[in-house]
């Protein structure tokens, strides 16, 4: 008889099929350029169950440009595993061809001439579109969205997220889960979620005082579709008061509260959930782990570390999907669901190329309408660049470059700091930059860029907690984000040491001398989480700094040496 497992392998096999026929297809009409919108779509409808998973979002309503990774180091049992293969070796791993679409939706070589060739990515009106026709084929497909969506623009931090709220509202949703929305301040969320037309779950949201469930925030919610009981628990960000803020959402505490996830398993289990579904926003490592400790679990729709996988990772019988970021990408997955087991699946990660599908016309007019008070504002050019400008990676992009230098310039500082976020769409060589492109990788509600005082000592303890949060081998200890990007100053990280053995070599670039431990330097950043932070926002100090260069150029950043992979 065949087990469980070996009926899922086939159909992982099977699925891999249907990427080939699907995914892989689009790569080889790529050599033609004559990818179509049905190309994109085209689906082998399986099962009895449809999930369409979008997650990440980061408030980018409109196309844009993004580039995926050039560093993506994995540690311990992540070593040499997806999502921490990136480049030829992804491209290797799942059959990409150089220079075909998914080369550039996936990987990061020769973006700037696939952009030019390829286009923009993304659209919540083009996202509408791939929903519309998922659910024109499986009229009772459910809708997750994975979180981070009410933050990372312009006009969602004027309109405390209420534009992104009114367009994911038009989309119908069937439940999300949480991460950057709690930095709005725990009154506003509470505001939005009690008008949400859906539901918003979190099984690791509590009382922080009680230490209880929270009771806005429901750990599930059932769902009948296709004939079967299908369960949905959320999984909001755990980490929430280390990474963001405490301050601005007292009243609730997070973890990753892995007892209570089995507990809240086995209760829908017994309350006749033939299906269970975890919406998390853990990110792609720690949910790989939780998988493999909590029993009961069909399917992970995984968010927080933008990671987009043309294939789901089995580990156990539960099956982890990544959907990437930005609007890029929205993931369909099919389930065939019988005896209340998970019996095989298909699965297809959609790129939103928008040269090629068609909006919805009633989401553009929606998102215009969002846009309209402030198009002024988004539109005025500030300045252009002649450097390809991307974030996306354990280190310095040359966005986050850029940033660095205007604090360093405009703050009068030695040496500077900007935090390690992976949003933020990217700009290509002689494109202009706008204010709406500086918003989009600076916009945030703690965002005061301070200058202080830190002794070289100092400096290195922050360099080895953010790299022990970064490269610790235990998931459940890799609290978000990537590493601190520093201006003005070279480092050595080996990332197979312990704490506080990772960091050496510190040098201060316009000296070429070594950063003294006893000695003080002026330190400019931004996204300081303690509350009382004074200086200018971030946006107007990069906006400064590039106004007055005019063009800006960045060379590629060489002053971080990585070693122990």
């Amino acid at each position: 008889m065949i087990s469980r497992r070996d009926f899922l392998q086939v159909s992982m096999a099977a699925s891999a099929m249907v990427g080939a026929s699907g995914f892989g297809n689009w790569a080889r009409l790529a050599a033609q350029q004559s990818l179509t919108q049905d190309d994109l779509l085209q689906f082998d409808t399986y099962g009895n169950v449809s999930l369409i998973h979008i997650t990440d979002i980061h408030a980018q309503l409109k196309p844009i440009f993004f580039r995926e990774p050039e560093i993506n180091l994995g540690v311990g049992d992540a070593f040499g595993q997806v999502p921490h293969i990136t480049g030829a070796d992804f491209r290797k791993l799942y059959g990409i061809a150089d220079g075909s679409p998914s080369a550039y939706a996936l990987t990061y070589n020769d973006f700037t001439s696939l952009a030019q060739t390829y286009g923009r990515v993304g659209g919540m009106d083009r996202v509408s579109t791939v929903i519309n026709a998922i659910r024109a084929d499986r009229p009772d497909a459910l809708l997750l969205d994975g979180g981070d969506t009410w933050h990372g623009s312009y006009t969602c931090h004027q309109t405390q997220g209420q534009d992104v709220v009114n367009v994911m509202n038009a989309l119908k949703p069937d439940a999300m889960t949480f991460h950057w929305e709690f930095t709005l301040g725990s009154d506003r969320v509470n505001e939005i979620v009690e008008g949400l037309p859906f539901a918003a779950l979190g099984q690791n949201i509590f009382d922080a005082e009680w230490d209880e469930p929270a009771e806005l925030f429901k750990p599930y919610k059932f769902f009948e579709r296709g004939g079967v009981n299908i369960a949905v628990i959320g999984q909001a960000f755990p980490y929430m008061p280390i990474a963001n803020p405490r301050w601005m959402f007292p009243e609730y505490s997070f973890g990753i509260r892995e007892e209570n996830m089995q507990a809240m398993v086995d209760e829908v289990r017994g309350m006749g959930a033939e299906c269970v579904v975890v919406l998390s926003h853990n990110g792609f490592d720690v949910d790989k782990k939780m998988a493999g400790r909590v029993t009961g679990i069909d399917v992970i729709l995984s968010g927080h570390t933008h990671d987009a996988l043309p294939e789901p990772v089995l580990v156990g019988e539960t099956i982890v999907v990544a959907s990437g970021s930005n609007g890029k990408f929205v993931s369909r997955v099919d389930l065939d669901i019988r005896d209340g087991r998970m019996m095989g699946f298909r699965h297809k990660l959609i790129p939103i190329f928008s040269d090629v599908i068609t909006p919805d016309p009633v989401i553009t007019q929606l998102i215009d309408e969002q846009r309209a008070p402030y198009l002024d504002q988004l539109t005025e050019v500030i300045g252009k660049s002649d450097s390809l400008l991307y974030r996306r990676g354990n280190f310095n992009g040359t966005w986050d470059d850029l940033i660095c230098e205007a604090l360093i310039q405009e703050r009068d500082a030695d040496i500077s700091m900007s935090p390690g976020v992976r949003w933020g769409p990217s700009i290509l060589p002689g494109q202009d930059i706008t204010r709406e492109d500086i918003w989009n990788v600076t916009s945030m509600s703690y965002g005061q860029a301070y200058r202080t005082e830190m002794t070289g000592e100092f400096i290195h303890v922050i360099l080895e907690d953010v790299a022990d949060n970064l490269f610790n081998t235990d998931p459940y200890y890799q609290q978000g984000g990537d590493m601190v990007r520093i201006g003005g100053m070279g480092y050595r990280i080996d990332i197979s040491k312990p704490q506080g053995s990772r960091i050496s070599d510190m040098t201060l670039l316009k000296t070429g001398e070594q950063i003294d431990a006893s000695k003080t330097y002026q330190v400019a950043g931004w996204a300081s989480v303690n509350e009382g932070t004074e200086g200018p926002m971030i946006w107007d100090v990069v906006e400064s700094h590039i106004r007055k260069q005019g063009t800006v150029s960045v060379a590629p950043h060489e002053n971080v040496k990585v070693s122990g992979v």
